[in-house]
């Protein structure tokens, strides 16, 4: 039973009972029941904030351990990918160089396998972000791994073959000059004979009577033989594999068909002075297959005159390569 509450009348002069309406009493029972529920609100935002339960905590420590991981797969993954960077650098700038190969183009190493749906799946993971761009450095380390070791491959060919490639890369002059004196013009910008401008010339003259034997420069397979009133004149291309190919041009005569197979030193043509010529001369290319950005195979003409070893001692070779640096009329 509550305790009931009296007041001094003054006007009766005495104590009287105070009564309480039911409205009073339902309003303080509703701020009661109010400021318990503000509470008992308060009570649970500040345990959901600041105080985690078991499985709550036992999934934190589960996340933490999954970004450790994570953490230490990227940085072995940076690692690898420096490794994996100097085992191409080697290749391209020792290995191939020693084998006269054209090093593998970027656009080959970084090709991209798959677009932005590859890694979908990720996106409902919890560090999906991290774990896309781990998926993403272990997708390019495989890829390159896999180009690099078709590259060793390749590597692992020419070595096999490296008597083969003896044979076949471009190793003598392609007429008879042993005193050097039929160097009438090298590889570089020159004086053209007919225009009388610098002009690029992508060959060596070498001067010589017609009907001059003519020599293939290393084993290989005729590639292509062409009669022409212009240009080149009668002239022959041989392909040497191993990305080497030689032209021999302004030719009287030719003595070989296409796709016949030949050996340095066989005599396959005459010196002439047809096509675009101003007198009896053999004009002499070296030329590269290279491939491209777009991975396609492309000539490249390069400077013949690397490509006399065997036939020059030192002392002639250094003569040869100043002969033909000299800055000259070309005779084509």
């Amino acid at each position: 039973m509550g305790k009931d509450s009296y007041y001094y009348n003054t006007s009766t002069l005495r104590y009287e009972k105070i009564e309480v309406s039911w409205k009073l009493r339902m309003l303080k029972l509703f701020g009661f029941l109010c400021a318990a529920l503000v509470c008992a609100f308060l009570i649970v935002v500040i345990s959901f904030k600041y105080i985690e339960s078991p499985t709550e905590k036992a999934l934190k420590r589960d996340l933490e351990d999954i970004n450790l991981f994570v953490g230490q797969l990227e940085k072995n993954n940076g690692r690898n990918q420096k490794i994996l960077e100097e085992l191409q650098s080697r290749d391209d700038n020792i290995y191939r160089v020693i084998f006269e190969a054209e090093p593998i183009p970027s656009t080959i190493r970084d090709v991209g396998v798959g677009g932005s749906q590859k890694y979908k799946q990720m996106d409902n993971l919890p560090n999906s972000d991290l774990l896309t761009s781990v998926a993403g450095q272990l997708d390019k380390i495989e890829r390159q791994i896999y180009v690099q070791s078709k590259s060793y491959d390749m590597i692992t060919d020419l070595v096999e073959n490296r008597e083969e490639f003896n044979a076949c890369r471009p190793a003598i002059q392609p007429v008879n000059n042993k005193d050097l004196t039929r160097v009438a013009s090298g590889y570089g910008m020159r004086i053209h004979p007919i225009y009388k401008t610098r002009k690029m010339h992508y060959g060596m003259d070498f001067t010589a009577p017609t009907g001059a034997d003519v020599y293939s420069t290393g084993k290989g397979k005729i590639y292509k033989v062409q009669k022409s009133s212009r240009g080149y004149g009668y002239n022959i291309i041989v392909d040497h594999g191993f990305g080497f190919r030689t032209r021999y041009a302004h030719l009287s005569e030719i003595l070989v068909t296409k796709g016949q197979k030949v050996n340095r030193g066989d005599v396959i043509g005459k010196v002439g002075n047809t096509g675009l010529s101003t007198a009896p001369h053999l004009h002499y290319e070296v030329i590269k297959m290279e491939t491209n950005k777009k991975g396609k195979a492309v000539e490249k003409r390069v400077d013949p005159v690397y490509y006399f070893y065997n036939d020059l001692s030192p002392e002639e070779y250094e003569q040869m390569i100043e002969l033909s640096s000299k800055v000259s009329q070309s005779f084509d």
